[in-house]
């Protein structure tokens, strides 16, 4: 999973994140090697901007 830089750093992701795996960086956030791939923050993205 990868937060491309369509991100607009509302939050949203790393709150529907179930196991924290989504923090905030620079700009925008991004996704860390604890990821278990269940796509919560997919759906949640307001923007669409978690790609595979």
């Amino acid at each position: 999973m990868k937060i491309t830089d369509e991100c607009i750093a509302c939050g949203t992701c790393a709150e529907a994140c179930p196991v924290g795996a989504i923090v905030e960086s620079d700009e925008i956030y991004m996704i860390t090697e604890d990821c278990t791939d269940c796509m919560a923050c997919v759906s949640s993205c307001p923007v669409d901007a978690i790609i595979e």
